[in-house]
């Protein structure tokens, strides 16, 4: 179940620009006017009385107070009634719209008196659905006070006092701490049956007013920005991280070639020591042939040399078995470090994808929330391109999007024109446009800066041919 939405805020003395944001003569930012169709004025006003601000001046002098109205006095009451948002589209869906603002104003005649109820319009053309009504506090009874100083001084002298059945103008009566309690109470069970129900009794929530809604949403988009450019950033880093792991990994796969080259020549010079080896023996077997036909001293003499050339050989065997075996671990140890090496590079580069993905998800998703929650905020951007564009720096850029006039002397640029046109003390300004509400235009003194390079344009080809036509005339 959602919540009732019940505000009363005591009105100050001027009503007028209320009037007119109710009535939409004066349209809000938050408003779409293309629903403005759809809002519905629920009481009829007098004969006469042409607006909301007329209805309440009407009441106060038919009423009939015999007091004089102070100057800073409450004349009425602003009432707004609705519900949570997905539970007022709820209603409008099921087609139960008009039977909520038919129960809202019966219990807005019921609690507050229908001839107080002087105004009460439904808005359509906003997020959520509402009621805006104007309440004039008329009362009858004794004062507040009064009732206070019989139950507290009950044997203090009475004097006479004026009829307690005459009307009075009394906000205070109306919006006393146990009132605004009870009409919350009963609130909540008139829209029971719509599945909303009463707020936590004795919550801390406080009313947001419009002007701080509108402050809080310029700070929201000054953070929103600043997170933007934040995310970026980082998405710069985590750029750089992918393309340092992937030097890591080239550089760890020309160590492996290298490796590999270095041990292929190894078990080349394995091969010449074994044919060497080979031929050895051979010459041993013939030597011994020899010995035993001739058997002469040269032939010991060289056996002895033999001798010596096979215990060189055996040395040479050992020494070359020992580098195999260095080889084959350092080769193991190789391996392993590479493939430990690619395993946590795959590791950090799958990390690193999925962070740069939820980072990339989580920015468009600010992104499609800040084009929703602010209309204007896609309009302001173009408006920072097209700045930048002519040629303002960043600090001016900055003055000019927040709404301020800035005097410029410098170089501006023109693309449709394909020119740089010099200018001197000249003021930009970034505004409304006037054809349509959502939209900005840059002024340059004024002027629309397209209208402006068209004219600065004219202003040349008029000197540039004025300048021929002197040459012309001096020939």
């Amino acid at each position: 179940m959602g919540y009732v939405v019940l505000h009363l805020d005591k009105s100050p003395d001027n009503e007028v620009p209320m009037t007119a944001h109710i009535a939409r003569t004066k349209m809000p930012p938050n408003a779409v006017p293309e629903l403005t169709y759809l809002n519905e004025e629920l009481v009829g006003f007098p004969e006469g009385v042409a607006d909301r601000t007329e209805a309440i001046n009407h009441r106060l002098e038919h009423a009939g107070p015999t007091r004089k109205i102070g100057t800073n006095q409450v004349r009425v009451i602003r009432v707004m009634l609705t519900g949570t948002q997905e539970d007022m589209q709820h209603i409008v869906q099921e087609g139960r719209l008009k039977a909520w603002c038919a129960d809202n104003l019966e219990w807005l005649r019921r609690t507050f008196g229908a001839e107080n109820v002087v105004s009460a319009v439904l808005h359509m053309d906003e997020a959520t659905s509402h009621i805006h009504a104007a309440v004039v506090p008329i009362v009858t009874g004794e004062r507040r006070k009064i009732r206070e100083k019989k139950t507290d001084e009950p044997n203090k002298r009475r004097y006479r006092t004026k009829s307690a059945a005459r009307p009075r103008l009394c906000a205070d009566d109306v919006m006393s701490r146990v009132k605004l309690k009870e009409y919350q109470d009963t609130y909540a069970i008139a829209m029971a049956k719509y599945g909303l129900q009463r707020g936590i009794d004795g919550s801390k929530a406080r009313h947001v007013t419009t002007q701080e809604f509108y402050r809080n949403a310029i700070a929201r988009q000054q953070n929103l920005q600043d997170n933007i450019g934040e995310l970026l950033h980082i998405e710069e880093e985590k750029r750089k991280a992918v393309e340092y792991a992937t030097k890591q990994e080239q550089t760890a796969r020309a160590e492996l070639h290298r490796t590999t080259a270095e041990l292929n020549a190894v078990k080349g010079e394995l091969k010449t020591e074994r044919l060497k080896n080979s031929a050895a023996e051979v010459g041993t077997t013939i030597l011994d042939g020899i010995v035993s036909m001739i058997g002469t001293s040269k032939v010991k003499r060289q056996e002895q040399e033999i001798g010596a050339l096979r215990q060189e050989v055996a040395a040479r065997d050992e020494a070359i078995e020992t580098l195999q075996t260095k080889i084959s671990t350092m080769q193991n140890d190789h391996s392993r470090e590479l493939m430990s090496m690619q395993a946590r590079h795959l590791t950090e580069a799958a990390n690193i994808k999925k962070q740069y993905e939820k980072d990339l998800s989580f920015l468009q998703s600010v992104v499609r929330k800040a084009l929703a929650w602010f209309p204007r905020f896609r309009e302001m951007l173009r408006m920072d391109e097209l700045c930048r564009r002519v040629g303002f720096n960043d600090e001016q850029t900055e003055t000019l999007i927040k709404g301020k006039p800035l005097k410029y002397s410098g170089v501006l640029y023109s693309k449709t024109h394909r020119r740089r046109f010099k200018t001197e003390n000249v003021i930009a300004r970034i505004v409304p446009d006037e054809t349509n509400s959502r939209k900005f235009t840059l002024r340059i003194d004024g002027m629309p800066i397209i209208r402006w390079f068209r004219e600065q344009t004219i202003k040349l080809q008029h000197y540039i041919q004025s300048e021929h036509s002197g040459k012309e005339l001096k020939l």
